[in-house]
């Protein structure tokens, strides 16, 4: 992929952006089916940070206030969930407020984006298990379950260590990543999506399938949250063995993939040929790829960068909706829960996302939220 092919893409995502906040305004977007429209969630929904870390992104790449001013209020919008919905909150508040109240502060020096990042850190941490040495996930009767996405959520807890002074957050990070290594990585570099603990006595009790085929499966995205959240925390801490972590489930995610480099849902199904891609998996994973190509030694640069410019230029061209004016998200194809029957062959925010946080740093964005 040539410097002039990557300038292009980020034209066309500007331009798409630009679209995109004229269609979608203050809306919380999570899905786009076959009309294109994207739907509207409450804030509480894990997805609600997608989106004005879009426009966050985008105001940093292209200095249009226009982005800025659309995502300026997000971060107190969310924060009011933590009295409005507390219940609705876990583990995914990393993905609520790193592209929101981080971002800002990084990009401001807003304190107030500090104050609320710094809380929202605070809520996360409280969800360890010390005997378990794992974040707990959601809510309700599921105190031991443990999830790969929350990988992607740590670099919320790394920040805070960094901002605050304060290690207890990188060790909480730390440990609750030691545990889905333990756990949750297979020798092959495979992952398993739920990680099921004793609450109480903290030991392992078994794994399962979630939004996988099955417990001994490979969800294609949950192997793209490990690949991109073990590079994040070896950026984070220096420690090899997540530097290690990251490369093993990428060579899986990498020899799994078929001819146009866009994962299916699952890399293990009994039918392939028959079910669906998941074009979130791929752009998550391209966007991990590149941030493992910077932390390894030049010779093996090719193997991260080149399989993250194979799977981006495959979307590009085979997957996105630049014909489509009227269709509010980029990427069509996502995958949400093919167990459960939602959300299967449609547009998903944090798809849209990770692709075009791809190509801003193929284009040479240097920012890091995640």
């Amino acid at each position: 992929m040539d410097t002039a092919y990557k300038a292009m893409v980020m034209e066309r995502i500007e331009r798409k952006a630009e679209s995109m906040l004229a269609q979608i305004g203050d809306k919380s977007p999570h899905v786009a089916r076959a009309d294109g429209l994207y739907d509207d969630m409450p804030h509480w929904w894990w997805t609600s940070g997608f989106w004005p870390g879009m426009l966050w992104l985008m105001h940093d790449w292209t200095g249009n206030d226009a982005f800025k001013q659309a995502a300026w209020e997000w971060d107190a919008k969310l924060e009011q969930c933590f009295s409005q919905y507390p219940m609705e909150l876990h583990h995914d508040v990393g993905f609520q407020f790193l592209p929101t109240a981080v971002i800002k502060h990084q990009l401001t020096g807003d304190q107030e984006a500090l104050r609320i990042g710094l809380r929202a850190a605070d809520y996360m941490a409280g969800r360890f298990n010390p005997v378990g040495s794992f974040i707990r996930a959601w809510n309700g009767d599921l105190s031991g379950w443990a999830i790969i996405d929350c990988m992607m959520n740590l670099p919320l807890l790394f920040w805070a260590s960094r901002e605050s002074g304060d290690p207890r957050y990188k060790h909480i990070a730390m440990r609750h990543a030691d545990t889905i290594l333990a756990h949750g990585v297979r020798p092959d570099g495979s992952v398993i999506h739920i990680l099921s603990f004793n609450a109480e006595t903290g030991e392992f009790i078994e794994p399962l399938g979630g939004q996988g085929y099955g417990p001994d499966s490979a969800w294609s995205r949950g192997n793209a949250w490990a690949l991109y959240g073990f590079a994040m925390a070896y950026r984070y801490t220096g420690e090899q063995r997540y530097l290690d972590a990251a490369k093993r489930t990428a060579h899986h995610f990498i020899a799994c993939l078929p001819e146009d480099a866009v994962p299916l849902w699952d890399f293990r199904v009994d039918q392939p040929e028959s079910e669906p891609r998941d074009t979130s998996a791929a752009a998550i994973a391209a966007s991990g790829l590149i941030e493992i190509a910077e932390h390894v030694p030049q010779a093996q640069k090719r193997i991260y960068q080149g399989a993250a410019e194979r799977i981006l230029e495959s979307l590009t061209e085979r997957y996105a909706t630049w014909d489509k004016p009227e269709h509010q998200a980029i990427l069509l194809e996502g995958t949400g829960h093919k167990p459960a029957g939602e959300n299967v062959n449609v547009s998903i925010i944090y798809g849209d996302y990770y692709y075009i946080e791809a190509f801003a740093k193929l284009n040479g964005w240097k920012q890091r939220i995640f």
